[in-house]
């Protein structure tokens, strides 16, 4: 009886204290944010990634719309940026939003590619600590001249 009581424990308490070190480790969430130079909805070899860029995380509770967390991050020169999450945020819906241009000739938000869904759970599958969220990007005021030539490459032009 007794080795059955310890085959029990080491049973239930091994995995636990295992998963122990994943619970405490933060989310590393990142992405990076364009400026749409063709106005195209999309990234093209002519996409500028945008320094200065201020993202917003915000995560809404699974039966409500109250905010549950909110952080902000801008980006870096190259146009990604990073957050980290401390904590697991279970059921809550999560978005990384765009919320302001540092270059005011791009500052119109593609709708579409504003916002990008992220996981901040463990109780998912996922094993690594890294999330990604998809680019987003802002529209510039007025396409670059050569929009035409390189649409064409992509065979969105009316002319193809």
């Amino acid at each position: 009886m007794a080795r059955f009581l310890l085959i029990f424990v080491a049973a239930c308490f091994v995995p636990a204290m295992a998963n122990a070190r994943f619970v405490s480790e933060a989310f590393h969430l990142q992405g990076s944010v364009y400026c749409d130079t063709c106005r195209c909805g999309y990234e093209t070899d002519a996409t500028e990634y945008m320094a200065g860029a201020t993202i917003r995380i915000e995560c809404r509770g699974k039966d409500s719309d109250k905010i549950t967390f909110t952080t902000e991050a801008v980006t870096g020169p190259d146009g990604r940026w990073s957050v980290d999450v401390t904590s697991d945020l279970g059921d809550d819906t999560c978005d990384a939003v765009l919320v302001k241009s540092a270059n005011p000739e791009c500052a119109t938000p593609n709708a579409g590619r504003d916002r990008a869904r992220v996981i901040l759970t463990r109780n998912n599958g996922m094993t690594s600590n890294i999330r990604y969220a998809n680019n987003m990007g802002f529209l510039k005021r007025t396409p670059l001249a050569n929009c035409a030539q390189i649409l064409q490459k992509y065979q969105e032009t009316e002319e193809s």
